[in-house]
């Protein structure tokens, strides 16, 4: 049974949400704010975080870019639930770190689909020695990178294909891919991934595979196997 943090501070939605989650499974635990989420984090780490925006203190906003910044929470996938439906306001959230975005009002049915679909991919990312997907392989022990049988000749690029390898389908902005890929106390500027980008699609493309590593207008880059 996976366990869903609801983070809101609105208890109705909270009803709400634990019903449905109930009746498709799911355990719930919940919190009203920034304070309560870290508790209820530490109390029983959650498979995935429901996150409101307009949170007591700490907005959901500031709590997602936080949890994304600690080695401990980051892996967790996070789904925001918010009246806030601009785009600039979803481009915001990605940008973030979340994994999804559902506007507010919704279906239970909508919600319990889009966790399950959030909890398949992010399930699937393979933290073993060995990264594969179709026609694509990383060894991390032998520090070898094969397509369609064929060994790439990888730099600096291989750190951040084994970082989009272990994190398939899912949106991540320039910082987040430098905070993971080359880590936080280096320098890089953030333009500088659109270079090695630009790189590993050039070292793809003769195998046609370039299409694995995908822009998102506005939000990032992703690695998807699926067109």
């Amino acid at each position: 049974m996976s366990t869903i943090l609801i983070v809101e501070d609105e208890q109705p939605i909270r009803n709400m949400v634990g019903f449905a989650l109930g009746r498709a499974g799911f355990e719930l635990t919940e919190a009203a704010n920034a304070e309560q989420a870290y508790a209820e984090i530490d109390r029983k780490r959650p498979e995935l975080i429901l996150m409101d925006w307009m949170l007591p203190g700490i907005s959901g906003l500031e709590l997602v870019r936080r949890l994304q910044r600690d080695a401990n929470t980051q892996d967790i996938p996070i789904i925001m639930l918010t009246a806030r439906a601009e785009e600039s306001d979803k481009i915001n959230g990605f940008h973030a770190g979340v994994d999804d975005y559902i506007s507010k009002p919704f279906s239970p049915a909508e919600l319990v689909a889009r966790i399950q679909a959030v909890l398949r991919r992010t399930q699937n990312a393979q933290p073993s020695e060995v990264l594969e997907y179709e026609e694509l392989m990383l060894d991390s022990l032998s520090h070898r990178v094969t397509a369609r049988g064929k060994n790439l000749n990888l730099a600096t690029e291989y750190r951040l294909l084994k970082f989009f390898m272990q994190h398939p389908d899912r949106v991540y902005s320039r910082e987040q891919l430098l905070n993971n890929a080359w880590g936080r106390n280096v320098y890089v500027e953030e333009r500088t991934v659109d270079v090695h980008i630009l790189r590993l699609r050039k070292l793809l493309a003769p195998h046609g595979l370039a299409y694995y590593i995908q822009t998102v207008r506005g939000a990032g880059y992703r690695f998807s196997p699926t067109p």
